[in-house]
């Protein structure tokens, strides 16, 4: 157990409980200490005190992108963490310039920059975050503790019931709880227990794997772009990605996925050649002679699921989840991150302005959680084109909405106008109705104005290294 040194706020204040120390459950503690006496969060893992590996968390071994939207939410929550993550080596990207893309409908151009993404390894980024939060007034971690059940009724959550290491139990009462137990959540059981009728679930199975590896980045390169080579939901061949994220310690974080059909392995001798297989072989060349540090991970719980609680009758109060606890993403999309964020600054705005204790919070901060859900699960739900990803057909509205994301994307790769529109979307700068912007509509009709690139866009200093990979180009 750690806990702030900062003495606690009066008792009469209210208390608030956070299921969940990763890193949407930080955010929420950070989220709810301006507003509350005291937040305990509860975490089930022994949670490190520096950027190390946690148990529970496979997937922090793969590419991890933090999108601007998401990066200045959590700054608005954590002011200074930027400059904190920075300090440690991570690496502030500038979009597009600093891209290299080849998306579904072919190579994005390297515009003038509108957004940037923070790039390093999550482990990095989970304790920069973590170890702020520990510090703000109020805040008390418990790790190495579970949560069994949900206190209170189908009208109110009162707080929680946990079970230490030794087999102790506690209740931990409160007047606000904010679920944010991750991938695994047991939201649908407690809830389900006090009555509260069970929301609406909807996934998306590409059956994608990760196959993930670091390498030492080649001399010369320090400020080397992201190189992302995208799948094709509406190809008849399986999907294929491969990615280069540059990231701390002069490393790559080289992240390799696909689909049924085309899934990566664990073996190292079958790395390179998996992402000279990809759409283009431009990642599988840059690291064909690169050293590795690792060895490669993989990671196969990669559906897209989403609950619909802002859609539950009778919400109960003093209750809300956010994070992964109501939707993940298929992990090429790099939206987890930041839709947990976002949620955990709408659960700030709506207690600054209405109040722990205001009727009807519960359901307001709910619904206000589901909007950057909705813009990720829009760009995501484009993986139902996959076959097999769903046990049925893609509906008449999901079939429209493709069209129209084909289209933008096409128009993209060729129209700084609708390049940026859809930039301001994946980067969730900007709800999904920024599309809808009649200039970006009208240069949709109209189509990309420049022809399309027959080559990856590299520098000639970037081509020397695809070219000659350990030489300084």
């Amino acid at each position: 157990m750690s806990t702030s040194d900062v003495p606690s706020a009066p008792s009469h204040r209210p208390a608030a409980v956070v299921v969940g120390g990763g890193l949407a459950g930080m955010l929420a503690a950070a989220a709810l200490s301006g507003s509350v006496g005291h937040v305990t969060v509860v975490e089930q893992d022994a949670l490190p005190h520096g950027p190390e590996p946690r148990s529970h968390l496979p997937q922090a071994r793969h590419a991890h992108i933090l999108w601007s939207g998401g990066a200045e939410a959590m700054e608005q929550l954590l002011p200074g963490v930027t400059e904190a993550w920075l300090a440690a080596g991570a690496r502030r990207i500038p979009l597009t310039s600093q891209m290299v893309a080849l998306s579904p409908q072919g190579w994005y151009r390297r515009w003038r920059d509108s957004h940037y993404l923070i790039s390093c390894g999550r482990d990095l980024l989970d304790a920069t975050v973590r170890e702020r939060v520990r510090g703000l007034p109020g805040v008390t971690v418990l790790d190495s503790t579970r949560v069994i059940a949900l206190e209170g009724s189908a009208r109110r959550v009162t707080g929680v019931r946990v079970r230490r290491a030794d087999g102790s139990e506690e209740l931990l009462p409160a007047e606000f709880t904010v679920d944010a137990s991750g991938r695994g959540a047991h939201t649908r059981r407690w809830l389900g227990a006090l009555g509260v009728p069970a929301a609406r679930e909807d996934v998306i199975d590409p059956g994608v794997v990760y196959a993930s590896r670091v390498f030492r980045s080649p001399a010369g390169t320090q400020s080397f772009p992201v190189v992302n080579v995208q799948a094709n939901a509406r190809a008849s061949a399986p999907g294929r990605t491969a990615v280069i994220l540059p990231i701390e310690g002069g490393q790559w974080l080289v992240t390799l996925s696909g689909t049924r059909g085309a899934r990566p392995t664990g073996d190292p001798d079958a790395f390179a050649p998996f992402a000279l297989g990809a759409r283009h072989p431009v990642v599988g060349r840059l690291i064909a002679d690169a050293e590795p540090l690792s060895d490669v991970s993989t990671f196969a719980h990669t559906a897209s699921r989403r609950h619909f609680f802002e859609k539950v009758r009778g919400w109960p109060e003093g209750y809300a989840a956010l994070g992964d606890a109501v939707a993940v993403y298929n992990p090429v999309y790099g939206h987890g991150m930041s839709v947990a964020a976002q949620g955990a600054l709408a659960l700030r705005e709506a207690l600054a302005t209405q109040g722990v204790t205001a009727p009807r919070l519960a359901r307001r901060v709910q619904c206000a959680v589901a909007g950057p859900v909705r813009t990720a699960w829009l760009l995501a739900g484009q993986d139902i084109f996959y076959p097999g990803a769903t046990a049925r057909r893609p509906h008449a509205v999901e079939r429209f909405v493709g069209r129209c994301v084909d289209r933008l994307i096409h128009t993209s790769t060729g129209d700084y106008t609708v390049a940026t529109a859809l930039t301001d979307v994946m980067t969730l700068t900007a709800p999904v109705t920024a599309l809808a912007r009649p200039g970006v509509l009208v240069a949709a009709l109209r189509g990309p104005g420049r022809p399309p690139l027959a080559n990856p866009p590299l520098t000639e200093r970037e081509l020397a290294l695809v070219q000659s990979p350990q030489k300084t180009p």
